[in-house]
């Protein structure tokens, strides 16, 4: 059985959560992704998403060059380690709602960020696309609430 370790994205960055917002946030467009893990000494210590950048500082009226990610960040954030199986670590992401998570080692430093379509490379096909349909389903009903 493959492990975490064999598909995850070893080429991630971390930043500091004493990184101003509007940086996090250019780094985030400049990776092309959706959240940018917060770090120090290594160790995860938060996540932003450019959804807390959208609710947490724009839509409070507050300037991004002037907010600190760890005033926006969401301190429990979701991981998996690097020695996990994939196929669990798959029905993990279905239950929990995400797309990608953070890779830690079992000392918690961060070691990489595994994808949907990294797992979709080797996971059982059905696994990837029940996965797909309960964060899909989510998204839905997330939408229908807020109308």
């Amino acid at each position: 059985m493959p492990q975490i370790k064999d598909v995850m994205s070893p080429n991630f960055k971390f930043m500091s959560p004493d990184s101003p917002v509007s940086e996090i946030a250019q780094q985030m467009r400049d990776m092309d992704c959706g959240f940018m893990p917060m770090a120090e000494n290594d160790k995860m210590v938060g996540m932003v998403t450019d959804r807390d950048i959208t609710i947490r500082a724009v839509a409070e009226g507050k300037n991004p060059a002037d907010v600190q990610g760890r005033d926006i960040m969401t301190p429990k954030t979701y991981y998996c380690y690097d020695d996990q199986d994939v196929e669990e670590v798959c029905n993990n992401m279905g239950e929990i709602q995400v797309r990608r998570l953070p890779v830690v080692n079992r000392d918690k430093r961060l070691v990489g960020i595994v994808s949907m379509g990294d797992l979709a490379q080797v996971a059982s096909r059905p696994n990837v696309g029940q996965t797909q349909q309960q964060i899909t389903a989510q998204i839905a009903q997330n939408k229908q609430q807020a109308a």
